[in-house]
């Protein structure tokens, strides 16, 4: 299971800019989230491991570890092919080396001075690094940047095969969210725990470019 609290009680703990991942974690986990449609989502909740029809390995695939960003991306649950919210339980550790591995997926978020170098970086990692503004429970944008990951190659594998530990059903509470916030708006409205998250790997730390507080 995961902690909930109110929206309105959790919001002023979160920094209002810069670069930060808010994320549900624990001693040694870390709740990331995907949406999919039905037919991946359900048998992957069934067997506790990411499968069903249309699951490619070959192709790159987005984890975020902050909720809000992808309910913005899912229109809480009503997208097509991504009205299957799942919550994602990783090692701490299998995070970090994820973060350690990332490339930015633009030259001008990069920190290299030269376009080659960056272009043999990224073709090298199997990790991919977005920063985006992050977005209210309505969807509008917020100063602060939410970071996204997108997963290729054998780093993909081992998140399925090898490093999944848990996969939460978070549909029913997605749904009864959008609900809440439509018919009552953002004071009615719970979000998983979420605070500031560092990484303990000082490679992982300098890499992403957070800003600490």
């Amino acid at each position: 299971m995961f902690d909930t609290m109110k929206y309105e009680e959790v919001l002023p703990s979160w920094p209002s800019d810069g670069k930060h991942i808010l994320a549900s974690y624990d001693e040694d986990t870390i709740l990331v989230y995907q949406a999919y449609k039905p037919e991946i989502g359900e048998p992957s909740i069934s067997n506790q491991r990411l499968c069903g029809p249309g699951l490619k390995l070959e192709r790159m695939s987005w984890i975020k570890p902050n909720f809000l960003w992808m309910m913005y991306r899912s229109g809480w649950g009503t997208k097509k092919q991504q009205e299957t919210t799942l919550g994602i339980r990783i090692s701490r550790s299998f995070f970090d080396e994820i973060l350690a591995a990332a490339v930015a997926s633009s030259f001008r978020a990069s920190p290299y001075d030269d376009n080659d170098a960056w272009r043999s970086a990224m073709q090298a990692s199997d990790v991919r690094l977005q920063w985006d503004p992050d977005h209210d429970p309505f969807g509008a944008k917020v100063n602060r940047r939410a970071i996204q990951l997108g997963l290729r190659g054998e780093v993909w594998r081992r998140f399925i095969e090898e490093e999944t530990l848990e996969i939460l059903d978070l549909t029913g509470f997605v749904d009864e969210q959008r609900r809440r916030l439509e018919r009552h708006g953002v004071g009615s409205i719970h979000v998983p725990s979420e605070r500031v998250y560092v990484p303990g790997s000082a490679d992982a730390l300098e890499n992403v470019g957070l800003d600490l507080l």
